[in-house]
């Protein structure tokens, strides 16, 4: 039974196009939701299962984390609730396994023909998509492998050669946009170019992660979602920058708009 763990971002989506062009059948895609993903991820969603299916490939199914009473979890929601930021901030990554890993569990964990595959005495197949570039990842991951009794894992876009800029053309070959990368819109590890995206494409989701920072308490290294730095000083630092800048470029276009002094040598503030 082969299970793929679709992250909604490039490398998976190439690793199920790819799957489709080698002839691997692919039993179940998975896709683990913590609920604040960017809406890009859940736009492309649609538009690959349409692509999935025109092909009789799966559609991708939706899990996610509940609580004990059975209610659907939201990363976002949860940190409000108890003044904090995403474990991540803190150096843990107990998000992702509560909101990512957990959930794909739980589904596989009660799946019949998974757990025939078990008593049996054999291994499901799961098919994560690490690409070519990512080494130490898929070494790491294997010398996990060999101590799970339940899955044994393949990283076929390491087999295949196909490294990140591969995986790109390979989906642009295969008709589709590019999915954009997938993470929470509130997400520690984001770099400040994409925070700076965020808040130009998503201004309400900018100022959902702001409250996130205001809302937390009893912060002490931690300053914020950037961990030693806040993401709203952040973008006032880098407002005040372009402000500046255009400042700048204005006085510039007005001086180069004056006449010509008339000198044959550079003018003496000239330097070069």
């Amino acid at each position: 039974m082969n299970i793929v763990s679709f992250g909604g971002g490039t490398n998976s989506t190439a690793m199920l196009i790819g799957m489709h062009l080698h002839n691997i059948k692919v039993d179940m895609i998975m896709f683990a939701d913590p609920g604040g993903e960017h809406p890009h991820t859940y736009e492309y969603l649609d538009i690959f299962n349409k692509w999935l299916m025109e092909r009789g490939m799966p559609e991708i199914e939706q899990v996610y984390a509940v609580n004990k009473d059975g209610e659907r979890m939201n990363l976002y929601q949860e940190c409000i609730d108890r003044h904090t930021l995403p474990p991540i901030a803190f150096g843990f990554k107990s998000c992702s396994q509560k909101y990512k890993g957990a959930p794909q569990d739980k589904r596989l964990n009660n799946d019949e023909q998974c757990k025939a595959i078990w008593k049996s005495g054999s291994k499901v197949q799961k098919w994560i998509g690490y690409d070519a570039g990512e080494t130490k990842r898929i070494q790491c991951a294997m010398a996990y492998d060999d101590k799970d009794k339940k899955f044994h894992r393949h990283f076929p876009l390491y087999e295949w050669g196909w490294d990140r800029d591969e995986c790109k053309r390979v989906i642009a070959r295969a008709g589709l946009p590019l999915p954009g990368k997938s993470s929470c819109f509130f997400c520690p590890s984001m770099k400040k170019k994409e925070i700076v995206r965020l808040r130009n494409d998503y201004p309400e989701l900018f100022e959902k992660a702001k409250f996130m920072e205001v809302n937390a308490e009893n912060l002490t290294t931690t300053k914020g979602l950037g961990r030693n730095w806040s993401w709203t000083d952040f973008m006032e630092v880098y407002d005040l920058n372009a402000e500046m800048e255009k400042a700048q470029i204005t006085l510039f276009d007005f001086i180069e708009q004056q006449q010509d002094c008339g000198c044959i040598d550079p003018c003496g503030c000239y330097d070069g």
